[in-house]
């Protein structure tokens, strides 16, 4: 029997919808999306756009830098220089070396730091032992650390990755340690309350309650574990970034120092989103805004 609508008028057919390859667009009567679901969509794909236009706005400000008599090479130069040495294998056997050091320095102070930040936050015994060292180093630039390290370690590649590990190692582990003793004590108090023993806190409450800590320290060592490098590539190196821009300075060649700097920019930004990921996943609990 036909459908009548609310005034008993004509009747009105029931026609099925016809479906077609297109999504309805946002706010129309098919838009299957909520309007807090478009709003998360639309946060999401602001700080891209923004990312993108200032990058863009950076290398046109360069442009005109260059272009109005500073000494500054154009961005197609370093484009042309960055292919010459891309094409003779120069700047990618560099980037492996300077990313080798850099991994291996940063892999090594991060996987000290965190024991030694949670021992220190976790027993005031060890606190009072380890801290004063810590705080003594970390007055010393790592880079003031070079000379020891070439008279101690030599000239090959251990002192280089030591100063890099002394710089990761001393950001991580202040941070680890703060993560420690900043843990809510009205839970620790609770799982024992409950009948936790010492182990099953440490590894169900102050773990995860530190995390977002230990990661801060982390990216905060790798920014340090980079600028250290070309430091540390002044040890008697025969590759890597630093190492080519140091031999670069000698000869005034502005677009391979420019090449070598965007590289380890570029490398580095990159370690710190894989971090940055990893903190979303771990954290995931944690409210953000």
């Amino acid at each position: 029997m036909p459908a009548l609508d609310n005034r008993g008028a004509s009747p009105r057919r029931l026609i099925p919808e016809r479906r077609t390859g297109h999504r309805p667009a946002p706010g129309t009567a098919g838009d299957t999306m909520t309007a807090p679901e478009r709003q998360s969509a639309g946060r999401r794909k602001l700080p891209l756009i923004l990312n993108a236009v200032s990058v863009l706005l950076g290398i046109a400000i360069w442009w005109v830098l260059a272009t109005a008599g500073f000494k500054l090479p154009t961005p197609l130069e370093v484009v042309s220089r960055a292919g010459t040495l891309i094409g003779n294998g120069t700047l990618g056997e560099d980037a492996v070396a300077s990313l080798t050091r850099v991994l291996i320095g940063f892999a090594l102070g991060t996987a000290a730091a965190i024991p030694v930040g949670f021992l220190m936050g976790w027993y005031s015994v060890l606190r009072g032992l380890i801290e004063p060292w810590i705080q003594f180093f970390r007055t010393i630039p790592p880079l003031a650390i070079i000379p020891l390290a070439v008279v101690v370690m030599g000239i090959d590649e251990t002192p280089k990755i030591f100063v890099i590990f002394l710089a990761a190692f001393l950001a991580c582990v202040i941070s680890t340690f703060q993560g420690v003793v900043n843990v809510d004590r009205t839970l620790i108090n609770a799982a024992r309350v409950l009948g936790a023993k010492d182990v099953t806190i440490f590894a169900r409450v102050v773990v995860p309650a530190s995390t977002p800590f230990i990661l801060v320290g982390m990216r905060v060592g790798l920014g340090s574990a980079w600028a250290t490098l070309v430091a540390a590539e002044l040890i008697a190196a025969q590759q890597g970034l630093g190492y080519r821009m140091q031999n670069a300075q000698l000869y005034y060649d502005l677009p391979t120092i420019f090449v070598g700097l965007i590289s380890i920019g570029i490398l580095g930004l990159l370690m710190d989103r894989v971090l940055l990921l990893a903190e979303r996943k771990l954290t995931g609990w944690q409210e953000r805004r």
